[in-house]
């Protein structure tokens, strides 16, 4: 069996188990968990629009994990993908109000790109304190989250304020429609082929290019990395700038998109989300489409929890942290059981 197609059944498998855990505890408390089944699968998939509404939640978190697949690969463990989707929404914002009346062939480009930028160094930061005096990048790059947070407030209520809005949700000024580049769905064949772009990309950059290879084995084995002559500090900004890139990439996609707009505290579990699919997907570019896709469905079908099975939207914050409990404890008898068939990427 081919390693890919191992890994995608190990996740299958820590999926099933922890749904099979929430329905029991779903049950016991009262509820259907037939129905919490049924709600998900026809939230998600099933109904009119099911797919598209699924892909409008998947794909930028697929693009953000992709960048947090490269960054544990490297063995550095970038926890804050959160802020940097906020520093790169704040600068694509920032971008567009400065070239605002500009076409939108530039506009468009050059505040995405500005977006990109605004989350690598978001993320850069961190890999200094790692590099230069040791700082473990987990402590920073999550309190890096919570100042992104207040970042966002303070522009969204101060410099970058709507004048004109209600006061009931602080943001910008609405983007004009002819710089959106999807409607209000957040679907479109432009975020589609950024999509696209983005996992091809990685898949070549992880598995096959010598960056690719090296970072692999600085994740596995940071003294054969020296061994090979290989800087680590080298590795370990460039995974942490790509990734904390492509966070702010999702970003400016939520500002040109579906949003239309800078809103405070918009997608407060984007980043988290993001680094549980790549765990769910064991850091495999491959694994993160399909685990998208199921946390995509999963935030689609949240709606439809209260209305199929009387059950909470936030059940789906539950299933995720049964999800991250059982991907995170890593089941050393479903690895024996792959093991022992010889199956063992």
């Amino acid at each position: 069996m081919s390693a890919t197609l191992t890994i995608l059944l190990r996740t299958a498998i820590f999926i099933l188990v922890a749904l099979a855990l929430c329905g029991l505890i779903f049950q016991a408390a009262g509820y259907s968990a037939l129905d919490m089944f049924a709600s998900i699968l026809d939230g998600a998939f099933l109904r009119k629009g099911g797919l598209s509404q699924c892909l409008r939640w998947a794909l930028p978190l697929f693009i953000t994990a992709t960048g947090i697949v490269l960054s544990f690969r490297c063995g550095f463990f970038n926890i804050g993908a959160q802020g940097q989707f906020y520093m790169g929404a704040i600068a694509a914002t920032a971008m567009a109000s400065w070239l605002n009346g500009m076409p939108a062939a530039v506009l468009v480009p050059v505040s995405i790109l500005s977006g990109m930028a605004g989350g690598a160094l978001w993320a850069l930061w961190p890999g200094i304190l790692r590099f230069r005096w040791g700082t473990d990048e987990v402590i920073t790059t999550l309190m890096g989250n919570f100042i992104a947070g207040l970042i966002l407030v303070y522009v969204t209520t101060g410099p970058l304020k709507d004048p004109s809005g209600s006061g009931q949700q602080s943001s910008s000024k609405p983007l004009a429609a002819a710089y959106r580049i999807s409607n209000s769905m957040g679907l479109s064949p432009t975020i589609i082929a950024i999509s696209l772009v983005v996992g091809i990309g990685m898949w070549l950059l992880i598995n096959r290019t010598a960056f690719g290879v090296l970072g692999g084995l600085a994740g596995r084995n940071p003294e054969m990395l020296r061994w090979q002559g290989a800087k680590m500090w080298k590795f370990g900004l460039a995974s942490f700038m790509v990734s904390g890139a492509l966070a702010g990439l999702a970003g400016a996609i939520e500002v040109f998109g579906p949003n239309g707009r800078l809103v405070g505290g918009f997608l407060p579990t984007h980043g988290f989300t993001a680094v549980l699919i790549a765990l769910v997907a064991n850091l495999s570019i491959t694994g993160t489409a399909v685990a998208a896709l199921f946390f995509g469905g999963l935030a689609s079908a949240a709606l439809y929890l209260p209305i199929m099975a009387g059950l909470p939207s936030a059940a789906i914050d539950i299933i995720n942290a049964a999800i991250a409990l059982f991907i995170t404890a890593k089941s050393r008898m479903i690895d024996r059981m792959f093991s022992a068939r010889g199956k063992t990427p």
